[in-house]
């Protein structure tokens, strides 16, 4: 038949397409690794060429200004201020002592710590309404606003000349003491000694008595009606 070769032929084509194919496969082989070379040479020599698979692109510089680093803020830490430490005076409660000092008298000593002259020579028991001090000398100071004990009222009914005890007051006088008793200043004077009837200092104790003489009626004012 036309077109039909012959065995013999075809095994000896398909022998030299087996033959060659070796020789094919080291050629391409050669070729690359020329090629390769190549690559390296002018990739290290930097020969213009550039191999992405071992270089990277160069990252794109930002044209944006730079972020501003913010500092941290310092935390000033409070300086602490020391609390004055308040000296209190302590108010004195009475009685409590005192001491005398040069040049004291009873009547100074009774302004500076307000209290009454005749509570001050009570307390000491101070006696005739005299003031018997010294330098250095401890005495009792009452508390501010003490006041002598509240006499206790004279009867009314007493007997004309009865004997009572009575302790001068600040502001007491002769007259004052005889009016308030119905007394006269001469008797008050001839049972007590004084030795300045004018000058009796309070806290002194005297004698007097009573209903010696008829009080002497108060009349209150009249008041006259507006025209």
């Amino acid at each position: 038949m036309l077109g039909r070769q012959p065995p013999r032929k075809v095994l000896n084509t398909y022998q030299r397409r087996r033959m060659l194919m070796p020789v094919v496969l080291g050629i391409l082989a050669a070729l690359l690794v020329i090629i390769g070379i190549v690559i390296i040479v002018l990739w290290i020599t930097g020969g213009g060429f550039k191999f992405n698979l071992f270089q990277r692109e160069p990252t794109p510089t930002s044209t944006l200004p730079p972020t501003p680093v913010m500092s941290p803020t310092a935390t000033l830490v409070p300086t602490e201020t020391p609390t004055p430490t308040l000296t209190v005076s302590p108010t004195p409660s009475g009685p409590f002592e005192y001491e005398v000092l040069e040049n004291d008298n009873c009547w100074e000593i009774a302004n500076k710590f307000e209290v009454e002259l005749d509570a001050l020579l009570l307390i000491n028991n101070f006696i005739g309404g005299s003031c018997p001090i010294y330098p250095g000398q401890i005495i009792k100071i009452p508390a501010p606003g003490t006041t002598l004990p509240t006499e206790t009222p004279i009867p009314p009914n007493l007997k004309p000349g009865t004997r009572i005890t009575y302790t001068v007051k600040t502001g007491d006088s002769l007259l004052s003491i005889a009016s308030q008793f119905n007394s006269t200043v001469e008797d008050i004077i001839a049972l007590n000694k004084f030795d300045d009837p004018n000058n009796i200092s309070p806290g002194t104790i005297i004698t007097v008595r009573v209903n010696l003489v008829t009080p002497t009626p108060t009349f209150a004012p009249t008041s006259t009606p507006a025209s």
